[in-house]
């Protein structure tokens, strides 16, 4: 139980908060909804939701509205450890007991990393339902867009995601403005960044550069211990600290290969434990799987998942050093910023030993098919990207082919097909 002088000083000091200087997220976020409908704010660990909340505040208050007619509350806060249900109505009697005059204006209540605390759902139900509010959430987990709780809020909340900076964020937060046309010093300083960039892109390690390997690895034991040790109450610390070495290891993954390893070196484990494990980081959005295409759902779901992370700086942390998987990487978290979604209208492709990397699927119709190659002028790696490409386009019927390369750019014809080269900050960029 919350005690009420807690929840009295929360919201007082809410109140008295001087809102931080803010790198702004190209994330458009309506804050007056002309319906009653939650916003539910998702993302990973440190990728900026607070900040996206605060710079949220900043425009309702240039809006004119007062400033007690918002509150924020972060229940990561050590002094709200263990909230519950009873303690969010407290929480709200006890606001409107300090702002009787907000019982007839409309309010904002911010409400961060929301999933510490249990079935916090019929709350912002009941606020919706029954108050003058607006209401944002925010957490570290796919499962504030589950199925239980889109229909918990019967239906009533619109998802916003926030990752780690984009590349324009990113050369916004460097002061760095892209021209039409760039000198050979700007053209080395962006490419300079771009190599930053795709190392890992976490707005904490951007301003904190010279602590960026113990954020990393801070990063990842809280990710591992609280999101998911404690959260889902894993038992086997040690099986679950291999399976995320092997998911950083190997681009694809095989549950069943992992599962022959781990019993030839002598540690037992069901195969049911090994998918609830790989749940466990893609629900807390640690990395994504991706399947192969294929005509039907279930042929989809046989197929070995493509492992992408959603910041390389995590594969950096673990010892990984893979130029050309971290751009597939960064491609593929922007094609989320996109609002592709995995295995839905997302996936990789392969067929006779030649893959291509991504498959955009709109309805039933492939529209793009996407290679990333980080050395094009390596003969063999070009051959055996190109080659790949072409054959996808035939078999999916699709001529809208694009290599994404490192600093190349051109459209050229390969076995009778247009293929577009262009090079990754441009893409990134859509310039």
């Amino acid at each position: 139980m919350i005690k009420r002088e807690t929840w009295i000083k929360t919201i007082k000091d809410f109140n008295e908060f001087h809102l931080p200087n803010l790198v702004a997220r190209d994330v458009h976020v309506e804050f007056d909804m002309p319906v009653k409908r939650a916003v539910s704010i998702i993302g990973p660990r440190r990728t900026g939701k607070t900040f996206l909340m605060f710079q949220i505040i900043k425009q309702i208050l240039k809006n004119g509205v007062d400033k007690n007619r918002i509150l924020y509350v972060d229940f990561e806060s050590d002094v709200l450890i263990n909230t519950e249900l009873m303690d969010l109505r407290n929480m709200l009697e006890i606001y409107y007991e300090i702002y009787p005059e907000n019982k007839t204006k409309k309010v904002y209540f911010f409400l961060d990393e929301i999933q510490n605390v249990a079935a916090w759902e019929k709350f912002v139900r009941s606020v919706i339902d029954s108050e003058n509010a607006q209401v944002f959430v925010s957490g570290s987990s796919s499962k504030l867009l589950s199925k239980e709780i889109a229909t918990s809020l019967r239906g009533r909340t619109i998802p916003y995601h926030v990752y780690p900076f984009s590349f324009k964020e990113f050369l916004d937060a460097n002061g760095f403005v892209v021209e039409k046309y760039l000198s050979s010093s700007q053209k080395a300083m962006l490419l300079n960044l771009l190599g930053k960039y795709v190392a890992g892109s976490y707005p904490e390690v951007l301003f904190f550069e010279k602590e960026k390997e113990k954020i990393l690895k801070e990063i990842l034991d809280v990710t591992i211990y609280r999101d998911i040790v404690e959260r889902f109450g894993v038992k086997n610390v040690r099986v679950l600290k291999l399976l995320f070495k092997g998911l950083t290891s190997s681009t694809y993954f095989s549950i069943h290969k992992f599962y022959n390893y781990l019993k030839s070196i002598g540690i037992k484990v069901s195969k049911n434990t090994l998918y609830n494990y790989l749940e466990y980081f893609t629900d807390s959005l640690v990395l994504c799987t991706l399947r192969k295409y294929a005509p039907s759902y279930k042929e989809i779901e046989q197929t070995n998942p493509r492992i992408h992370f959603v910041d390389n700086g995590l594969l950096i942390a673990a010892g990984v050093d893979s130029p050309s998987r971290f751009m597939e990487n960064v491609v593929f978290v922007e094609l989320l910023r996109k609002n592709f979604t995995p295995n839905n209208d997302l996936f990789y492709f392969s067929s006779g030993g030649k893959e291509v990397d991504f498959v955009l699927k709109n309805r039933k119709k492939i529209t793009h098919l996407i290679q990333v190659c980080y050395d094009v002028d390596d003969f063999n790696t070009r051959e055996r990207e190109l080659s790949a490409l072409v054959k996808a386009c035939k078999k999916l019927g699709c001529n809208n082919s694009l290599v994404i390369t490192w600093d190349f750019e051109s459209i050229q014809k390969y076995r009778g097909q247009k293929i577009k080269f262009l090079p990754l900050w441009k893409w990134l960029l859509q310039l």
